[in-house]
């Protein structure tokens, strides 16, 4: 049976090894990509989201959403990280589909609501339609599946302050009303993506396989792996966005700590997910009496790894 999910993303060349990696599993029925600005302003990134459908030849629905965040001010887009175009400054043609008629945030609702208990969604950028869903339609928490995103930090350092993840700071109100709402969240935040390396053998393997796809990549790759060559003089990039596509296929390749998340939403510490695991209390009360978020805290890289190779490869 396959797991039905709405991919939210804000492509971005992460989001694009994340995409190609779910329309490659046949494990996987992608209902449709929803859009935000993140990366990119949110009409490029629901132009790269349309590119992406037709570079895998899928007939999947985009739906573009929020561009700017819930309540504070926009944040300059990190086109150092993944240029002005999302894909690495490559150049590529623009697709020849459009938009869904529906907003991003109506378009969750409407596929939740039409599939009860099945629906995953998996989020890749800020959290803004999430939040918006929510507000139009408070019901659909009780009626998704899981939401598997990637965002936050419970012990690692954060990527855009000591404290704060890109996505999570993006749009903090939105984030906490994710992490509060009464449905399942996994978290897949830097405390595993920054266990796994991606290297360029890996893309060059995939790109002998599948020369489309894995060319596609392995362009857009080399501008986000020369950042990560400048800043951390790493070889390769971390494995942040297609690691929910992993969990999605086979959760054991982590190791989660269940607890309450809460967001810090001003201040020096605005964008933290501050953790409390489950059976510690303490005298501050916000994360009494919230749900449980299942933070994954361990990976096995390796066999995450050979799993995105194996997919994209076939």
């Amino acid at each position: 049976m396959t797991r039905k999910i709405i991919i939210d993303t804000d492509p971005g060349i992460d989001d694009a090894m994340a995409i190609l990696f779910a329309f490659q599993c046949s494990e996987l029925e992608v209902l449709g990509l929803t859009t935000t600005y993140g990366n990119v302003p949110v009409e490029i990134s629901t132009k790269n989201a349309i590119t992406l459908t037709e570079i895998a030849g899928v007939n999947v629905p985009v739906a573009q959403g929020v561009a700017v965040p819930s309540v504070i001010a926009p944040r300059p887009f990190p086109d150092f990280v993944h240029g002005k175009d999302g894909f690495g400054d490559i150049n590529y043609p623009d697709p020849k589909g459009s938009a869904h008629a529906l907003s991003a945030a109506e378009f969750i609702i409407e596929q939740v609501k039409a599939h009860p208990g099945e629906v995953t969604i998996v989020a890749l950028g800020p959290l803004g339609n999430l939040g918006k869903a929510l507000e139009l339609a408070p019901e659909i928490a009780d009626l998704v599946d899981e939401v598997v995103l990637m965002g936050g930090a419970a012990k690692e350092y954060g990527n855009v302050s000591p404290v704060a993840e890109a996505n999570i700071i993006n749009d903090p109100h939105a984030a906490d009303k994710v992490f509060t709402a009464p449905w399942q969240v996994t978290m897949i935040g830097l405390d595993v993506t920054h266990q796994v390396c991606l290297g360029n053998d890996v893309l060059e393997r995939i790109r002998a396989k599948n020369p489309s796809q894995g060319g596609f990549l392995y362009d857009c790759a080399q501008f986000y792996i020369n950042f990560y060559s400048d800043r951390f003089n790493m070889d390769g990039c971390y494995f942040h966005d297609a690691s929910t596509i992993a969990y999605v296929l086979d959760p054991s390749i982590f190791e989660v700590e269940l607890g309450a998340v809460r967001v810090a939403c001003e201040g020096i510490a605005m964008g933290q997910t501050i953790f409390r695991p489950e059976g510690v209390s303490y005298p501050e009360p916000h994360w009494d009496n919230m749900p449980v978020t299942q933070v994954c805290m361990e990976v096995d890289g390796e066999r995450m790894l050979k799993l995105f190779e194996d997919k994209l490869s076939a």
